[in-house]
C-alpha cells in the first residue's frame, strides 16, 4: 500500500508540478543560463548524457558543488544525497556506504566486498580501504542508487559511486592554489596545475590534497594520542594524448596516496566514561589509522566513426593499511587490534559504443582480479587469567576474479518512447589460501608465545594443540546473470517518465572474522535483488528541476555476521528482506543571484527472515537504513559587482533514528547484550560556508556541524563476543575555518 501511494504521488508529481513551475516568472535571460548550466552531464549509462536523460535514479555533484557543501571525503557524500549512509568503526578509513538500505550491515572485516559499487574514473575499487578517499580537483561525483549489475557489474546490489577526476581539456593552460586553517589546528592545502603542450593534441594535469590536523576527540589520558586527527598526502597525474587531433584518445593517470591519522576514538567500556564529555575519551593506547593507495590507469578511446567507439580501460591498483584501534575506550588493556592488511588489483575492461537515430547500444567484457593479505593481531587483557594477558593471531591470503560479458541498448519504439535491454553474464572464482590463527601468551607489542592451534580447529579455542605447519584452504566459485528492462516517454513539455526492473548481484564471500575456530570459515552464498522502480525527471519554467523516483527491492540472502558461542564468528546469509521507499531532489534556480536546492528520501527496509544468535529478529530494520532523510541547501549571492562575488551557503542534513545492528533494540536470549545501546536517535546537522571572489582570489570561511551535533557514527555488539561493553564511534564535532585561493 505505501509503495502503491509513493508511485502515484510521484507520478502524480510529473503532471501538476510542470504547470506551478510554467506559471511562475521564467525570469531573465541571464537565469535561464544559470539554470541551463546546473544541469549535469553524466556516464551512468557509459556514455554522455545529460542527467535528465537517463532514466534511473541518479545525483550528480559537480566538483564546485562539493566544495561549497563542505564535503572534502567520500564520508561526508551522506549530507548531500538521499537514502545514502555512510559509517565506519575506523572513521574516514574504509567507509561503509549504505545505499537504500543496503549495506555491509555488521560485517567489518577488510576482505569483503561493497554491496555498493566504488569507482575512480570508471575503475572499480575491490578493496574498502581505498573507498575513503579524500575528495580533490574532481570534476563531479555520480551515485547511481539501485543495482547496477549490468553495466557496471557485480557487487553492486545497492547502486554505485563513480568519482570523476578533472581531465586535460587540451586547450588552455590554467590552475589553481589553495591553503586553509581551521579550528584543531588543521592545515589544508590543495594545488592544480594544467598545461597544454600541443594544442588539442597533448596536455598534462597535476593535482594535489594535503591535510594535517590534530585529534578532534580530547583524550584524558596522560600522555596519550587525541583521536580523529588528520595527516593525509594525495597526489595525481593524468596525462591526454590525442594525436593529430584524431580519433584516438589516451588518458593515463598515476595517483597516489597515504594517510597518517589517529584512529577513531571509542565509546566502550562504561567504568571508563565516568566524568568525560561527548567527545572526549580516556585511553591509554590510542592508536594510528595507516593507510596508503596507489595505481595507474589508461582510458583509451578510439572512435571509428561518428557512430562507433572502442574503449579500453586498463587498471592497476595496489595499497596497505595498518590500524591500530584501541577498541575499549579504557585506560586498561581490555582489546587493543592491530588490523594490517595489503592489496593488489588488476581490472580490464572493454567495450564498444554505438549510435544513430534509432538505437544506442554498450556492449563489451571485463576481467579482473583482486589480491588481500591479512595478518590481523587481537589483544586481550587477562585473556588467560587474571592479569596474564594474551590474544589471538590471524593470518590469510584471498584472491578474486571475475569475468564477464555485458550489452545494453536503447531503442526508440516510437518518437518519445524508448525501450532499454540489458544483460550481463559474470563468473567468479575465489580461493581462500594459508590460512592459519593461533591463540597466544603474551603483552601488547611483545613477545608472543603460542598455546594452541585455533585455525584449522573446528573445536572451541584452546582445545587444538598448537602445530605450526596447519594450514587450512577453501574455495568458493558461482555465477550469475544479471540485467536490465526499463520503458522511458517523454511527455511534450520535456519530462521523462520510466518505469524499470534490474537484477542485482554480490558475489559469495569468505568470512573474515574467523580466527577462533575454523568452523565459521565458509563460502557463503550470493547476494541478489530484484528491484523494480518508477521514476520522472524534468525542468520545469526555466526554473525548476525535479527529479522523483519509487522502488521495490525483493532482498535475499543479504550477508551478516552471526557471534555464538565459543565464541565463532559465521558470515551467514539473511534468507529475504523487503526494501521499498521513495526519493524526490529539487533545484530551483530563483533568479541568477539565488539558487535552492533540496532532497528527501523515504525508506522502508525491514527483514522478513533472519536468526542470529539463535534470536528471531524477523521485522527489524536493515543497519544504517533510516526511515527518513532530507537535505537542503541555498546558494545566495549577497553581491556582484566591479568590487567582487559573495555567496553564503547554508545546507541543513536530516536524519531520522538508524540501528547499527541488524538486532535492533533486541536482546539475544542468554546473553548480558544491551543492543538497545546500538542506534543513534534522530537528528539534524547544519554547514555553512561563505566565499568572497575578487579577481583571481577567493576568500572562503566555513563551519561543518555548526550547532555542535553529538551523534555516533558506528556501533558494534562485543557483548555477544564475550566482553563486558559494546563499542560505539562518536561522529566528528563542530569544524570551522577560512581559506584563499588564487586562480591561474
Amino acid at each position: 500500500m505505501r509503495t502503491a501511494l509513493a508511485t502515484a504521488l510521484l507520478l502524480g508529481g510529473a503532471s501538476w508540478l510542470p504547470t506551478i513551475a510554467l506559471a511562475q516568472t521564467a525570469g531573465d535571460s541571464a537565469s535561464d543560463n544559470a539554470a541551463a548550466q546546473d544541469v549535469i552531464v553524466v556516464t551512468a549509462q557509459r556514455r554522455e548524457q545529460s542527467v535528465l536523460e537517463v532514466p534511473i535514479a541518479i545525483s550528480a555533484i559537480g566538483g564546485d558543488s562539493l566544495a561549497s557543501k563542505g564535503i572534502t571525503n567520500s564520508a561526508a557524500l551522506q549530507s548531500a544525497v538521499p537514502n545514502l549512509q555512510i559509517s565506519s568503526p575506523y572513521g574516514s578509513t574504509q567507509p561503509n556506504f549504505s545505499l537504500r538500505g543496503i549495506s555491509v550491515a555488521n560485517e567489518y572485516n577488510s576482505n569483503q566486498a561493497s554491496p555498493v559499487g566504488v569507482y575512480l574514473d570508471d575503475v572499480y575499487l575491490a578493496n574498502r580501504t581505498a573507498h575513503g578517499m579524500g575528495l580533490f580537483d574532481l570534476d563531479r561525483v555520480e551515485v547511481l542508487r539501485g543495482p547496477q549489475g549490468t553495466l557496471f557489474g557485480r557487487n553492486t546490489t545497492g547502486g554505485a559511486i563513480n568519482f570523476i577526476t578533472r581531465a586535460p581539456g587540451l586547450h588552455d593552460n590554467e590552475g589553481y592554489a589553495e591553503v586553509g586553517y581551521g579550528n584543531f589546528n588543521t592545515w589544508t592545502a590543495q594545488a592544480a596545475v594544467e598545461t597544454t603542450m600541443v594544442e588539442n593534441e597533448l596536455g598534462l594535469r597535476l593535482a594535489a590534497n594535503y591535510i594535517k590536523g590534530d585529534g578532534q576527540i580530547r583524550n584524558v589520558f596522560p600522555g596519550g594520542r587525541d583521536g580523529n586527527s588528520q595527516d593525509t598526502l594525495q597526489g595525481r597525474a593524468t596525462l591526454r594524448f590525442r594525436p593529430g587531433d584524431g580519433p584516438l584518445d589516451v588518458k593515463i593517470k598515476i595517483y597516489g596516496g597515504r594517510d597518517r591519522g589517529s584512529q577513531a576514538a571509542v565509546q566502550g567500556f562504561l567504568p571508563a566514561r565516568a566524568g568525560l564529555g561527548f567527545f572526549e575519551t580516556n585511553e591509554n593506547r590510542l592508536g594510528l589509522n595507516r593507510t596508503e593507495a596507489y595505481g595507474i590507469s589508461a582510458n583509451v578511446a578510439y572512435h571509428i566513426s561518428d557512430a562507433l567507439t572502442l574503449t579500453s580501460i586498463t587498471s592497476r591498483d595496489a595499497g596497505k593499511q595498518n590500524l591500530q584501534q584501541a577498541a575499549d575506550g579504557a585506560p586498561v588493556d581490555i582489546l587493543d587490534i592491530n588490523w594490517r592488511s595489503s592489496y593488489n588489483q588488476f581490472s580490464e575492461e572493454l567495450r564498444l559504443n554505438y549510435s544513430n537515430d534509432k538505437l544506442s547500444l554498450v556492449a563489451g567484457g571485463f576481467y579482473g582480479w583482486d589480491t588481500v593479505v591479512t595478518d590481523n593481531t587481537f589483544n586481550i587483557g587477562s585473556a588467560l587469567g587474571p592479569g596474564v594477558n594474551g590474544g589471538f593471531f590471524q593470518h590469510y591470503r584471498q584472491r578474486r576474479s571475475s569475468t564477464a560479458l555485458f550489452a545494453q541498448g536503447d531503442s526508440k519504439l516510437a518518437d518519445r518512447l524508448t525501450l532499454t535491454l540489458g544483460a550481463r553474464y559474470t563468473w567468479d572464482r575465489a580461493t581462500y589460501r594459508d590460512g592459519y590463527a593461533y591463540l597466544f601468551a603474551g603483552d601488547i607489542g611483545g613477545a608472543q608465545t603460542p598455546l594452541a592451534t585455533t585455525v584449522p580447529c573446528a573445536g572451541v579455542a584452546g582445545t587444538c594443540a598448537y602445530d605450526p605447519t596447519a594450514r587450512y584452504a577453501i574455495d568458493g566459485r558461482n555465477r550469475a546473470l544479471t540485467g536490465r528492462v526499463a520503458l522511458s516517454y517523454e511527455l511534450p513539455g520535456g519530462t521523462l517518465l520510466y518505469a524499470s526492473y534490474n537484477r542485482g548481484y554480490r558475489s559469495g564471500a569468505f568470512n573474515g572474522g574467523g580466527y577462533t575456530s575454523s568452523a565459521g570459515i565458509t563460502y557463503i552464498a550470493p547476494e541478489r535483488v530484484n528491484a523494480y522502480e518508477v521514476g520522472f525527471k524534468g525542468r520545469y519554467g526555466g526554473i525548476l528541476t525535479l527529479t522523483g523516483s519509487a522502488f521495490y527491492y525483493d532482498y535475499t540472502n543479504q550477508q551478516v555476521q552471526d557471534t555464538r558461542p565459543g565464541p565463532v564468528s559465521f558470515l551467514v546469509n539473511a534468507p529475504k528482506s523487503e526494501v521499498y521507499g521513495a526519493e524526490l531532489e529539487a533545484s530551483a534556480r530563483l533568479s541568477r543571484m539565488f539558487k535552492l536546492s533540496a532532497s528527501a528520501g523515504y525508506l522502508h527496509a525491514r527483514y522478513k527472515q533472519l536468526t542470529l544468535q539463535g534470536t528471531t529478529l524477523d521485522g527489524n530494520n536493515l543497519p544504517f537504513a533510516p526511515e527518513w532523510t532530507f537535505q537542503a541547501g541555498i546558494d545566495a549571492t549577497l553581491m556582484d559587482n566591479a568590487t567582487g562575488k559573495l555567496t553564503l551557503s547554508p545546507t541543513v542534513a536530516y536524519f531520522s533514528r538508524q540501528y547499527f545492528s541488524p538486532f535492533n533494540a533486541i536482546n539475544a536470549t542468554g546473553t548480558t547484550q544491551n543492543n538497545a545501546e546500538l542506534q543513534q536517535g534522530a537528528y539534524a546537522k547544519v554547514n555553512v560556508s561563505a566565499a568572497f571572489q575578487t579577481g583571481r582570489f577567493t576568500f572562503k570561511a566555513f563551519a561543518n556541524n555548526l550547532f555542535d551535533r553529538q551523534t555516533y557514527a558506528y556501533g558494534l555488539d562485543l557483548r555477544g563476543a564475550d566482553f563486558p561493553y559494546n563499542f560505539l564511534v562518536p561522529s566528528t564535532p563542530r569544524t570551522f575555518g577560512g581559506s584563499v585561493r588564487v586562480a591561474f
